[in-house]
């Protein structure tokens, strides 16, 4: 393995999608905290650790597969909880407007990034490197500002059932806009999901062509 910083940081946020995934089960209010904290910080080295890479001059083939494994499974160990706790028997962890999340949903952003490896390997064999887009990287950002709210919504449901927060006028009008960001932002980031992947389709759909002409030529 080659040891550099930006790998380190890499196989350190690949490390830490158990404890984010996990965390949010225990009950109380703390170990939700900590899941919080620890995805921002995995969410932050994600920003850094291509841009280390980059100045330090130590891209590396390692850090080109571990890289986008890493975001895969950060999404997915998010996603677990989430989609679990907003089905609370009790509905405490509900999403406003959305209720619990839905499995079309859970589908989709996962769907989303398996069919972005596929296509950027189909890319690949054929010498083209699929480079990220505006919108897919607009995408990302308002999806970690989802998963962030809303562990974070978890939290803040603990609490406020712990100390009874929510009687007053500020606990209350924190809950509107918490919930209202959660709302928002996931909506936002199913949209998103669609169009970014509709842009890379469009923009490379030549390599379908290529394919369905290398398909026929070795039928033939």
């Amino acid at each position: 393995m080659v040891w550099t910083l930006p790998n380190i940081l890499t196989v350190a946020r690949i490390a830490l999608t158990p404890v984010i995934a996990l965390l949010p089960f225990i009950q109380g209010y703390v170990p939700k905290l900590i899941a919080f904290v620890v995805f921002l910080g995995a969410a932050m080295s994600d920003i850094y650790d291509g841009r280390l890479a980059r100045g330090r001059g130590e891209i590396t083939d390692l850090g080109k597969v571990l890289d986008p494994l890493a975001d895969k499974l950060l999404l997915f160990a998010t996603l677990i909880p989430i989609y679990w706790l907003t089905r609370h028997p009790t509905g405490q962890y509900e999403i406003p407007w959305w209720g619990n999340l839905p499995l079309w949903v859970a589908v989709l952003l996962v769907g989303r990034e398996v069919l972005m490896t596929v296509f950027r390997q189909l890319a690949k064999r054929r010498g083209v490197v699929i480079s990220a887009a505006g919108a897919g990287k607009f995408k990302t950002i308002i999806q970690d500002i989802f998963i962030g709210a809303t562990i974070a919504w978890f939290a803040w449901k603990d609490l406020a059932a712990a100390f009874g927060w929510r009687r007053g006028w500020l606990g209350a009008f924190w809950e509107r806009f918490h919930g209202a960001v959660i709302s928002v932002t996931l909506a936002i980031a199913v949209l998103l999901t669609v169009y970014s992947l509709g842009v890379y389709f469009y923009r490379y759909r030549r390599l379908f062509s290529q394919a369905a002409s290398s398909a026929s030529s070795d039928e033939s």
